[in-house]
């Protein structure tokens, strides 16, 4: 009996079915979204940083010293004066009784050349009666003409003095050179200065720059000022400071000579007309730092992508005939939220925008249902400075 068991036993065992595996496996194309690429001329933004300082600024001194004696209102700091408006008086006496002095001497000279004009009429009609021929030189001694042309000289002196006197009397009032605010001021009613010192900083108020830093290599995209082009366009934010919708525009002007010292970038120059602002446009403040954004050279025939659509090594993954293609893209240019494609990515390409884990040249994709999209309009959204203030390619 225990024989005949285990013999069963050993049979079940050994006629059990084994488990088979396929060697078939199934392939599934992984769902992506796609991009329509269009080719056109679009105009890329170079973003930087920028600090905003005057266009014109001077150190306000007298031409003549004494004790300041008036003070007008607006002479103080954050004051915005016209040109030409009176800002304080030096005490005009002295000045007032040198030109009365200098008043006095010319007439003395004119009455001494009177005079001696007379003496001379006297001898030419003394020598007309005489009827002599004497030779030149002594004929002018005769006729007193040395003491005329003293007399001249001496009176053309006095008038010179008097005039000076004049003018450093009207010195004594002290007007703005130009429409300007006042920054600083360093005297005060009753301050006793002499020609030369320091009473006040002003800076124009007619226009500010905005001296913004970019790489060296997208000068060649910025259209600088010249002759009567102007230059290119520019949006000026500070949004620190000002509402996120509110913005200034300016015009770029030229290029500083010198690269600066401790970024090594290089430094354009920005014109701000009317930088004080109104209701509608915000004041610009001198010594901030600005977000500027350039309207670079439009490119034509170039497909703009986003730039996180630009993959490694600069590749662009398009759908084509259900499988992924890596393509090699010929970067022009680069701004701080696009790419701008000479080729690598054809009119009509649709460019994969969906982030995949395994990429291979060949890998089964689809679209999913939201199927593509169109590409984004022409007109540059709001972007933010890069670290450099964008990037060119070439």
């Amino acid at each position: 009996m225990l024989g005949g068991a285990a013999g069963v036993s050993y049979w079940i065992q050994a006629s059990e079915p084994t488990a088979q595996r396929e060697a078939a496996t199934r392939r599934s194309a992984a769902p992506v979204e796609t991009l329509l690429a269009r080719r056109g001329t679009h105009t890329p933004i170079i973003s930087a940083l920028g600090r905003v300082q005057p266009a014109r600024e001077i150190v306000l001194s007298p031409r003549v010293g004494g004790e300041i004696v008036h003070v007008e209102q607006a002479f103080r700091p954050g004051g915005s004066v016209l040109a030409g408006e009176p800002l304080l008086r030096v005490d005009p006496l002295d000045y007032e009784q040198a030109v009365v002095m200098r008043e006095s001497e010319v007439g003395q000279v004119q009455a001494e050349l009177a005079i001696e004009e007379g003496q001379q009429r006297a001898a030419q009609l003394d020598f007309e009666l005489l009827g002599e021929d004497i030779d030149p030189a002594n004929r002018a001694l005769v006729l007193r003409e040395p003491q005329i042309a003293s007399l001249r000289s001496k009176l053309r002196a006095a008038q010179a003095a008097l005039g000076q006197a004049r003018l450093d009397l009207e010195r004594t009032r002290i007007v703005a050179p130009f429409d300007a605010q006042i920054l600083e001021r360093s005297a005060e009613l009753g301050s006793q200065v002499a020609a030369g010192d320091a009473l006040a900083r002003l800076v124009g108020t007619d226009e500010y720059w905005v001296v913004a830093t970019v790489p060296l290599a997208v000068l060649r995209w910025i259209h600088f000022e010249q002759d009567d082009r102007p230059g290119a366009g520019v949006r000026i934010h500070h949004r620190a400071v000002w509402e996120s919708d509110r913005s200034r525009s300016g015009r770029v002007q030229r290029l500083i000579g010198q690269v600066d010292e401790r970024t090594r970038l290089a430094r354009v120059i920005v014109s701000v007309p009317d930088p004080l602002g109104s209701a509608e446009d915000p004041p610009l403040i001198l010594g901030t730092l600005v977000q500027v954004e350039i309207e670079a050279k439009p490119i034509p025939d170039v497909v703009r992508l986003d730039r996180s659509l630009l993959r490694q090594g600069d590749t662009v993954w398009i759908l084509e005939d259900g499988e992924l293609r890596i393509r090699e893209a010929d970067v022009v240019f680069s701004d701080s939220r696009h790419a701008y494609l000479r080729s690598g990515v054809n009119e009509g390409d649709k460019v994969v925008t969906t982030n995949l884990a395994t990429v291979v040249d060949g890998l089964p994709i689809r679209e999913s249902d939201g199927g593509e999209r169109e590409p984004q309009s022409e007109s540059n959204p709001e972007t933010t400075p890069s670290e450099a203030g964008g990037e060119g390619r070439s």
